[in-house]
């Protein structure tokens, strides 16, 4: 019986000594006080860096504004000394730069100020645009063929030019450069009858002035959306961009003098060279009813020659 109640003795002691142990060790390790620090320096740092990145891209603005298109800006080991930030700080700010196509990421060299953006102006009053410019207010629009075929319209493109389904159109995909740069992909539609014999040389310049000067057709107005998309694999390597970089999306249908649609045209514009301003017109009121009964001054037009 000894063993037995020396055996049952032992446990007991254990049992009471454990308890004793753990309490000695518990002081020794804030297993409670650290969760609650973390917790507090990740909360403080949650909003740390929102603030830095702010400064930061405000910085690299005032940077890119002091500069000329294609200028090389301070590298990040200098940016990082001056605003005394770290290089993911650094970096997130810079990849919204490089995202919006404010700044160039060349491997190996830097960074630099990016290409300017083409502007095209949608002046309400004359129910125009003014044509796009180049770089430094160079006109530097060229283009280049990639297709022209005769196809028939098809449905819907025959309900946008007011066609019959099997009416022939001329389609033509072009490549529009600014200054030697893709900027543009354009797929056009124009009533075959209206351009017989029309030629790859007659669409590597302006469509409208080419109806004005050879066909005698004078293009009146237009209804034309614009909205944001991305690019596809093919798209984008005719633009020379990454894929799914952004893009703007145009849809015009443009009408002669007497009203008769002659084009319609689908163009994809880079996002990071291209932007849009308007002007706008308002009247007493326009502001709190801007589209119900805006008339002109709310009717927005878009031509790119």
């Amino acid at each position: 019986m000894k063993p037995h109640g020396e055996g049952s003795a032992q446990p007991k002691a254990q049992a009471g000594t454990q308890p004793d142990a753990q309490a000695r060790t518990q002081p020794d390790r804030p297993a409670k006080a650290r969760p609650d620090a973390q917790a507090g320096a990740q909360s403080d740092g949650a909003a740390r860096p929102e603030l830095k990145r702010e400064r930061v891209r405000e910085h690299l603005l005032t940077v890119i504004d002091a500069r000329r298109p294609g200028d090389a800006i301070p590298s990040e080991r200098t940016l990082c000394a001056t605003l005394g930030v770290s290089r993911p700080t650094l970096r997130a700010a810079v990849d919204e730069l490089v995202a919006t196509g404010l700044l160039v990421r060349e491997h190996g060299r830097g960074m630099f100020v990016a290409p300017a953006k083409i502007t095209q102006e949608l002046v309400a009053e004359q129910h125009t645009a003014d044509a796009p410019r180049g770089q430094g207010g160079r006109g530097g629009w060229t283009s280049r063929v990639l297709e022209l075929r005769t196809v028939r319209a098809g449905a819907r493109i025959g309900r946008k030019l007011t066609l019959s389904p099997a009416a022939e159109l001329v389609h033509v995909t072009r490549l529009r450069y600014v200054d030697g740069d893709p900027i543009a992909l354009e797929h056009l539609h124009v009533p075959a009858d209206l351009v017989p014999g029309l030629t790859v040389a007659d669409m590597e310049g302006g469509f409208y002035a080419h109806l004005r000067e050879k066909r005698g057709i004078r293009t009146a107005h237009a209804v034309q959306s614009i909205e944001p998309t991305v690019l596809s694999e093919e798209e984008a390597a005719l633009l020379d961009v990454p894929v799914l970089s952004p893009a703007l999306l145009f849809d015009r249908i443009t009408s002669d003098t007497g009203g008769r649609p002659v084009e319609y045209v689908r163009s994809l514009y880079r996002g990071d060279r291209y932007r849009i301003v308007s002007r706008l017109a308002l009247r007493d009121g326009a502001a709190d009813h801007p589209a119900a009964d805006a008339g002109p001054a709310g009717a927005w037009w878009g031509t790119v020659e």
